[in-house]
C-alpha cells in the first residue's frame, strides 16, 4: 500500500541506502544467468523508487515486505516472494525488520518468466535452493555444481504459483483519497454513499469506477486492504483478537473466516 517516501534519518541510513544501491547496481553487471544476494533491513527501512535490468525475485526468510509499482501494491509476507520483471519500477517498503533474500535474472534468462508483477509462494525447495543460492560467489562456475543449482532455481522460477496478496491501486483523485483513508484506517465502515458526501461524485459513479480501475468492487478492495494489512500485523506478532479488532471485525471469528475464505488456511496455519 503506498507507504510514506524513503525517510532518511541520517547519515547512517543514507549510507546504507547507498551502499545497497552499490551492491544491487554491481550485481547487474555479473555475466551469469542468476545471481543472489542477502540484505537484511531494519523496520520502517524503504527503498527509493528505482528499476534494472534484472528481473528480480523478492523473498523474505522473515518479517513482512511492500512492494510498490504504478499497477498497485504486493504485500509479501514469510514464505512468499514477489517477483519484479526487468526494467519495472518499484520501491520497497520494511514495515517490519526483514530478512530479504534476493534472486536477480538475466533479462535472456527470464524470458519464459512473467512481464507483471505477482506474489508467489516459495516451495520448500526453492527455499532451500535460494538460502545456499546466496552463499555462492556471484561468478560461480556455470558447468559446476553451484551452476546446475542455478538451474534448477530457474525451473523452479517458471512453475510457480501465484498468491492473492496484490492491492491493485487506482488513479482517479476522488478513488485515491478513499483509498488513502482506507489504508489510514481500516477499521473504516464507511460507505460509498458516505464517500459521496465529500467526494464530489455519486455513490453509483464511484461504485463503477472501482470496478473499471481496479477489477475489483469496493467492498472487495477494502477486504483486501484489510487483509494485506493483518498479514503485516500478524507477521509482526500481533494477535488474532487484536488484529480483527484493528481491522473493524465484529469478532475474531468473522476475521478468521475472511483470512481462511481468501487464503485458504486460518491464520495460524498461514504462518506456520
Amino acid at each position: 500500500m503506498p507507504a510514506p517516501g524513503f525517510r532518511s534519518d541520517g547519515p547512517e541510513r543514507e549510507a546504507t541506502h547507498a551502499d545497497n544501491v552499490a551492491k544491487v547496481d554491481a550485481l547487474q553487471a555479473v555475466p551469469r544467468p542468476v545471481v543472489a544476494a542477502a540484505t537484511d533491513y531494519p523496520a520502517g527501512q524503504a527503498t527509493r523508487w528505482h528499476s534494472h535490468p534484472r528481473g528480480q525475485l523478492v523473498y523474505a526468510i522473515s518479517g513482512v515486505m511492500a512492494v510498490t509499482t504504478d499497477g498497485g501494491v504486493w504485500v509479501v509476507p514469510p514464505e512468499r516472494a514477489v517477483w519484479v520483471p526487468g526494467g519495472m519500477p518499484h520501491r520497497v517498503d520494511f514495515p517490519t525488520d526483514v530478512k530479504m533474500r534476493s534472486l536477480w535474472v538475466a533479462p535472456e534468462a527470464a524470458q519464459a518468466l512473467p512481464r507483471v508483477c505477482g506474489v508467489v509462494t516459495v516451495s520448500p525447495l526453492l527455499r532451500e535452493l535460494i538460502r545456499a543460492a546466496v552463499d555462492l560467489p556471484a561468478e560461480y562456475d556455470t558447468d559446476g555444481p553451484a551452476g546446475r543449482l542455478m538451474a534448477v532455481i530457474l525451473d523452479q522460477l517458471r512453475v510457480l504459483d501465484q498468491a492473492a496478496l496484490h492491492l491493485p491501486w487506482p488513479e482517479d483523485a476522488r478513488l485515491t483519497r478513499i483509498a488513502e483513508a482506507l489504508i489510514d484506517d481500516p477499521a473504516s465502515h464507511a460507505g460509498l454513499d458516505d464517500w459521496a458526501r465529500t467526494a464530489g461524485a455519486s455513490a453509483r459513479t464511484l461504485a463503477r469506477l472501482f470496478v473499471k480501475e481496479t477489477g475489483m468492487t469496493f467492498g472487495a478492495w477494502r477486504q483486501q486492504a484489510r487483509l494485506l494489512k493483518a498479514l503485516e500485523l500478524l507477521a509482526a506478532g500481533q494477535s488474532v483478537t487484536a488484529t480483527a479488532l484493528d481491522l473493524g471485525y465484529d469478532s475474531p471469528s468473522a476475521f478468521i473466516a475472511m483470512f481462511k475464505k481468501v487464503l485458504g488456511v486460518s491464520p495460524g496455519k498461514y504462518f506456520v
